[in-house]
């Protein structure tokens, strides 16, 4: 981050404005509606200006900048077209230890003003860093859309009942439950709906009937193939809500921070002959942290139930009755193959495809590789890559013909994505030129071809 963004209390402090033009008037309004005591520095002032200054108390003096006029604001802004009054006004700041924010100069800002959406007591404040002003209200529009006015009422209520939750008794985690009830619940539309007194009385059966849960719940969540924009939207409100996330390997870091800043991340992840936490432990531990109340994220990459051992994870919480979710995750299959531009299925190369474990056991694969002869199907291996040679060489002794196409796709969905493209006979020469990397997927099928034409990501 550039800037560190905090909410500052203005109330009844000090700040000094240089310039009154309309950018000012601006700045003005964000400054006045946070209740600041404002004094303006400018010889003129623009019609808005004037406008503002008649609908708000604040000090006017009507002549130019002059050293010293800083002594006493906690903050000021520069807001003239003058490079040398701006820089000044800086200089005097810097010398004082004030913030400074001088208007579309970035290397002369100690703070910025963010794009705003306001529904107070509620504010998202959103910043490009100074890089583009202009993208950063556009992503304020977006979540003006997504909030709706009444949002404000929601959280004039939690500041209302904020003391009488604080007093119930229970622990922390439990009050942070009951806050997502309120916020994601019935309640919460009530107050939507302008229904206050319901929503006061559903609040009160809500304290009254409450228990501090004895058992958690765990949500086994498939974090997709690694694009982070490829989750669920309940995956992210599940995982949101976790107080512990155990995750994977092949996990996107930047889907672990997604969590809640406070939660737990305990690393399970396993690689080949680099066992860290046994699959066993890993079920055991959901049901520990379960029966201590807590709320448990599981997060897997892809989907939990294609080559993702989850069923044998909720195995144990079925047997130990304890509540479970499972939210569906893009299999890399599906992705890698999408983001390649191979159709797994076409009408004119593949009527069907059949998802494989690539993943030797004892140095070996055992399939039933006379099923895997038919022209007009894909294969999908997962997990492939140490046994390319197993699976190139059975596939043509049962008969697959040696020139039948061949995909490798390296890190499907990353920036880093690589697809290597040949047959059953070349693509071993290939893999040992290119080196790549787990995970990489393996396609079979004629389907393949069709990347040259149909690649979209990543091709330059």
């Amino acid at each position: 981050m550039d800037f560190l963004p905090i909410n500052l209390r203005l109330r009844d402090q000090p700040v000094v404005l240089v310039g009154a033009g309309v950018v000012g008037a601006r700045k003005a309004r964000f400054l006045l509606g946070a209740g600041a005591q404002l004094t303006v520095i400018a010889p003129e002032q623009d019609a808005q200006f004037r406008s503002l200054a008649e609908e708000h108390k604040l000090l006017w003096h009507a002549r130019e900048y002059a050293d010293g006029d800083l002594a006493t604001a906690i903050m000021v802004i520069a807001a003239t077209p003058d490079r040398k009054v701006n820089e000044s006004v800086h200089r005097e700041a810097t010398m004082r230890g004030i913030p400074v924010n001088v208007v579309d100069s970035p290397d002369l800002c100690s703070f910025i003003f963010p794009a705003i959406v306001d529904r107070s007591p509620l504010t998202v404040a959103i910043s490009s860093s100074g890089a583009s002003p202009v993208l950063a209200r556009s992503v304020r529009s977006r979540i003006e859309a997504m909030l709706p006015a009444a949002t404000a009422d929601i959280a004039r209520f939690a500041k209302l009942h904020r003391h009488r939750i604080r007093e119930t008794g229970e622990s922390e985690n439990d009050r942070r439950r009951i806050w997502e009830q309120i916020i994601n619940g019935p309640i919460a539309q009530l107050i939507l709906s302008n229904r206050w007194q319901a929503a006061e009385q559903a609040l009160a059966e809500l304290l009254d009937n409450h228990r501090a849960a004895t058992v958690g719940e765990v949500y086994l969540i498939g974090a997709g193939p690694g694009d982070p924009e490829l989750m669920t939207f309940k995956a992210l409100r599940l995982l949101q809500r976790a107080d512990v996330v155990l995750h994977d390997r092949l996990v996107n870091p930047d889907i672990v921070a997604m969590a809640r800043r406070d939660a737990d991340k305990l690393y399970v992840g396993k690689r080949r002959s680099e066992h860290s936490v046994p699959q066993e432990r890993i079920n055991e531990l959901l049901v520990e942290l379960a029966l201590e109340g807590k709320q448990v994220a599981r997060l897997k990459g892809g989907d939990p139930f294609v080559f993702g051992r989850g069923g044998e994870e909720i195995e144990l919480l079925a047997k130990k009755n304890i509540p479970f979710q499972v939210v569906p995750g893009i299999t890399a299959g599906n992705a890698a193959a999408c983001y390649a531009g191979i159709p797994l299925t076409h009408r004119d190369y593949a009527q069907s495809v059949r998802f494989v474990t690539g993943h030797t056991k004892d140095g070996e694969l055992h399939h039933r590789w006379n099923e895997f002869l038919s022209e007009t199907e894909t294969l999908v291996f997962y997990m492939g890559l140490v046994g390319l040679p197993i699976i190139c060489a059975q596939l043509i002794a049962h008969g697959r013909p040696g020139d039948t196409p061949v995909a490798l796709i390296e890190r499907a969905t990353s920036p880093r994505q690589r697809l290597l493209s040949g047959t059953l006979e070349s693509i071993e020469s290939l893999v040992e030129s290119a080196k790549p990397k787990a995970p990489t997927l393996i396609i079979v099928g004629k389907v393949v071809l069709l990347a040259d034409r149909l690649r979209w990501y990543g091709s330059g």
